[in-house]
């Protein structure tokens, strides 16, 4: 390929989820339909309408140093331990462009000494930012001062907080980017760098979602807008895309990661290959700023635009981790938008709804279900979607969802999957992966 259309490959990945503090345990959780949300215990909890969500398994205090966590949001602190998770994975140390530490093993030979960083990017992405941060600092003006409010809060609060500092990291100069478009912000952050890479800007970008956004005000707003579920009495069952009984999503936080790279230069390092990055689809709605258009138009839009632009043949792909995020509209849409493009084709598809285990992470759940499609095609296994106790019949006719326990995926030729995202204000991204 010339260098302004490359081939783009997954070297690393990363997460901090609801079922564990890496990608393996993460993995290993929705393989196995693990729930990851939980009544909320804090005090402020009580006087709630919800009561439940899915926070990280692995609080980043155990992780990351406490001078360094007190500079940083929670989002950021997510995808900081993502993202280094994701680096280490690929086989880099260090700063881009740095020798490795001396303690280093040989097994990094490649090593971040080896990276050009003026040939590397980060795209991380956030739906919210530093909400927490904001909330927090407020409060501390009100009752406590001027003078008490962190010299930090600004860097803290930013949207691209999270990105700035993984590109800090990391050490990339190629370009460190934020984009915010709600609950598909993950996605399109990954979709952004691919295009980085693909049209020669960078060799390498490390790339996500991250969100951190379990405080009282959101999960309020949340629940007035009847977006979130109420079923406080059974927190692991609440979350139940494409069930009959679904009755709204379960805030979930924490950060996934890839590292992606051109497949020239992976080769070049002898880098490990979990799947091809194909390409991304865009579109949006122009409908309503909080409903998806209910015939799935926008979402077909942005697959049509995914499969008119890459070399993907619908005939390849086997899986599908859905944006699912068990809502009555939402839910029905995306799979009218999948049967619409890519008719019966469907059929032969593994449709999983990894929220039902994680909860929704808003502008982490693209980075975090990223990280579960690339898994699903490298262990060539679709994670379940449980709680679907009655699945709906307009479900059960659109697709073949993946209930109650992990499925194999063809153990041979060359298999692709989608990873669906779509967001408030009509964002759709449909990314796509495949195997090497």
């Amino acid at each position: 390929m010339s260098s302004t259309n490359r081939t783009v490959v997954v070297t690393g990945i990363g997460a901090t989820t609801p079922l564990g503090g890496d990608a393996a345990s993460t993995w290993e959780g929705l393989v196995a339909g693990k729930s990851g949300v939980k009544p909320l215990e804090q005090e402020w909890a009580a006087d709630q309408a919800v009561r439940i969500a899915a926070p990280v398994a692995v609080d980043p205090s155990e992780v990351i140093p406490r001078p360094q966590a007190r500079r940083l949001d929670r989002s950021a602190q997510f995808a900081l331990i993502a993202a280094q998770e994701a680096w280490k994975d690929a086989g880099f140390t260090g700063k881009a462009g740095e020798p490795a530490e001396a303690d280093d093993t040989a097994s990094s030979a490649a090593g971040a000494s080896s990276v050009d960083p003026d040939r590397l990017g980060a795209v991380i992405a956030s739906g919210i930012g530093g909400v927490t941060t904001l909330l927090d600092q407020y409060d501390v003006l009100k009752e406590k001062g001027v003078r008490r409010v962190s010299p930090h809060t600004v860097p803290m609060l930013m949207p691209n907080g999270p990105s700035a500092n993984v590109g800090l990291a990391v050490g990339a100069r190629a370009g460190v980017h934020t984009p915010v478009s709600a609950c598909a912000s993950g996605a399109e952050a990954i979709g952004y760098a691919i295009e980085m890479i693909r049209t020669g800007r960078a060799d390498i970008v490390v790339a996500g979602g991250t969100e951190a956004a379990i405080h009282p005000l959101p999960i309020a707003a949340f629940g007035n807008m009847m977006a979130m579920s109420k079923n406080n009495d059974d927190p692991q069952g609440a979350s139940r895309p494409f069930d009959t009984g679904r009755d709204g999503f379960v805030l979930g936080e924490g950060a996934g990661v890839l590292v992606l790279e051109s497949a020239e230069h992976a080769a070049a390092r002898g880098a490990r290959v979990y799947a091809e990055a194909v390409g991304q689809g865009i579109s949006a709605d122009s409908h309503d700023i909080v409903q998806p258009e209910p015939e799935g138009r926008g979402i077909s839009a942005a697959l049509q635009n995914l499969l008119d632009r890459t070399d993907l043949d619908p005939a390849e792909i086997v899986h599908v981790n859905a944006h699912a995020t068990s809502t009555p509209a939402g839910d029905i849409a995306e799979l009218k938008a999948l049967r619409k493009v890519l008719g019966d084709d469907v059929d032969h598809m593994a449709v999983s709804g990894t929220k039902s285990m994680t909860g929704h992470l808003l502008g982490g759940a693209g980075g975090v279900e990223s990280v579960a499609t690339v898994l699903a095609l490298y262990h060539r296994v679709a994670p379940p979607t449980i709680n679907v106790e009655n699945i709906d019949p307009e479900a059960e006719a659109a697709a073949d969802i993946v209930r109650g326990e992990a499925r194999k995926l063809p153990v041979e030729g060359r298999i692709a999957a989608l990873n669906d995202s779509f967001g408030f204000g009509g964002h759709n991204v449909v990314l796509a992966f495949r195997t090497v």
